[in-house]
């Protein structure tokens, strides 16, 4: 799990949470969404991460899908 700070102006105005997640296409990453409010106004937000280079060459599919 990592912790994203959300800044404005240098400071932290929000802190929200990323969990380990393998996507859809076979590419990992980190993955969070949530709301927060930032003054007087709320955000819907939403964070990824992908590695790059971790998706699942077409050869290493098919061999998972035997």
């Amino acid at each position: 799990m990592l912790s994203v700070e959300i800044k404005k102006d240098g400071n932290v105005v929000g802190l929200m949470m990323a969990e380990e997640k393998t996507f859809k296409t076979g590419s990992r990453g980190y993955f969070g969404t949530g709301k927060m409010q930032i003054g007087e106004k709320r955000y819907q937000v939403q964070v990824q991460l992908v590695e790059i280079g971790s998706k699942p060459k077409p050869e290493e599919m098919a061999l998972k899908d035997e």
